[in-house]
């Protein structure tokens, strides 16, 4: 328990901390994110004391009302903190102890802090990483259903930024539904009353191995990654130059001094919060690649990377799908005209390479002087049957992989 300090550690030191190390050291501006698991995971502990026999019942059950006044006053917006709660950890003891007394030193009874700190974070993030995924879910299943809706509307491919060869709106879409469950975590401390899969083989490794932070800051940059480079194609693809789709108003921003401009705000915020996803996770590398084994205060950089990335990413992903199921494709414009295109030159007899460039541009002033070298764009597109390509069938079947996925990530 906290000593006369209030710190959890205070026993051994006499004399004040400078207030700047104080301020350097503490963590609770942000660590209060780990409230409620750390209620949790004290609850567990404390019923671990009992069966012990380190607590009486009557004891354990004190420690059981008093954690939940405090998670009550956490939830209501009532806790109170107190300039020596150096982390949510000292935080709720403090007050523990202020609810039921002594016995509420006897919690921390073979009990580090450095256990604490890991398990709350493996709690946080296990439940952090469902929500993320039923998110991510979210926009796969958005793109495959206008996949599937839209998998007859053609489309150019490009390379090097240059016009390659047709493919299928929905095979670009598909090209999108990216990175699964973000990961299991299956390790813990009290195994059955926190839940989790397995215990940690190794004490000295048990509170300083934060690979499950680095696994999890890892997809984050992957899963940004790939939809940096989604926003960068609906970017351009916006552009007047471009043409294809149209973001909806929703998801743009207009100028104050062009008011003919509508700036794809949303895409270009989704492209640069990629860095700052990518910062995290290289930042808490160099952090890990240095540090001698078990603990070192160093890994108190942990909370603040997970914390930002994880609202980072339910933001992102959020926006992404509205993005996605509210777009709009001008290019159909063009799949209208290349009908009509066809219809002339039947009436006409003639192949559809032998209309005019004036006839042409009486469906559709669109229609340029390079029009004869991209005809006949569906027989293109059926070349590529291959699975993984952008023939029709090639498609469904992507689709259906695509959905088989998400059915077993909810099974």
């Amino acid at each position: 328990m906290a000593s006369e300090s209030g710190k959890l550690w205070g026993g051994r030191f006499v004399g004040a901390v400078d207030p700047i190390m104080e301020k350097f050291n503490a963590s609770i501006a942000y660590d209060r994110h780990l409230w409620e698991v750390d209620v949790q995971g004290s609850k567990a502990y404390s019923r671990a004391l009992e069966k012990a026999g380190l607590l009486t019942k009557a004891e354990m059950e004190q420690i059981l009302r008093g954690l939940d006044k405090v998670a009550e006053e956490w939830t209501q917006g009532t806790f109170k903190l107190n300039p020596n709660d150096e982390d949510i950890h000292t935080a709720n003891e403090r007050r523990l102890k202020e609810l039921i007394g002594e016995t509420a030193g006897k919690l921390h009874t073979g009990r580090s802090r450095n256990d604490q700190v890991v398990t709350d974070l493996r709690l946080w993030m296990r439940q952090t990483c469902s929500t993320l995924s039923a998110l991510l879910r979210d926009l796969i299943s958005t793109m495959v259903d206008r996949a599937e809706a839209e998998h007859d509307v053609l489309f150019p491919g490009y390379t090097h930024l240059q016009r390659a060869q047709p493919i299928r709106w929905s095979h670009w879409i598909l090209s999108g539904a990216i990175a699964g469950n973000p990961l299991g975590v299956d390790r813990e401390l009290l195994r059955a009353e926190l839940n989790f899969g397995a215990i940690t083989l190794n004490s000295m490794d048990a509170t300083s191995e934060r690979d499950f932070v680095a696994e999890f800051l890892f997809w984050a940059s992957l899963c940004m990654t790939h939809l940096s480079r989604m926003a960068e194609d609906l970017i351009l693809y916006g552009t007047k130059e471009f043409s294809f789709v149209q973001l909806s108003d929703a998801y743009s921003t207009g100028s104050s001094l062009m008011p003919q401009k509508k700036n794809p705000d949303s895409l270009e915020l989704i492209r640069s919060k990629a860095g700052r996803v990518f910062g995290r996770c290289a930042g808490l590398l160099m952090t890990l690649k240095g540090l001698p084994s078990t603990y070192n205060k160093d890994l108190q950089e942990d909370k603040e990377a997970v914390f930002e990335v994880s609202d980072t990413m339910s933001a992102v992903l959020q926006v992404a799908t509205g993005i996605i199921s509210t777009l709009q494709m001008p290019f159909r414009q063009a799949h209208e005209a290349s009908g009509k295109a066809v219809f002339m030159a039947e009436t006409k007899g003639v192949a559809l390479n032998q209309l005019s460039l004036q006839e042409l541009q009486t469906i559709s002033p669109l229609f340029s002087g390079d029009v004869s070298r991209v005809w006949d764009y569906g027989h293109s597109v059926e070349q590529y049957s291959a699975l993984g390509g952008t023939a029709r069938s090639s498609v469904d079947w992507q689709i259906g992989q695509v959905r088989a996925l998400l059915r077993a990530q909810q099974a």
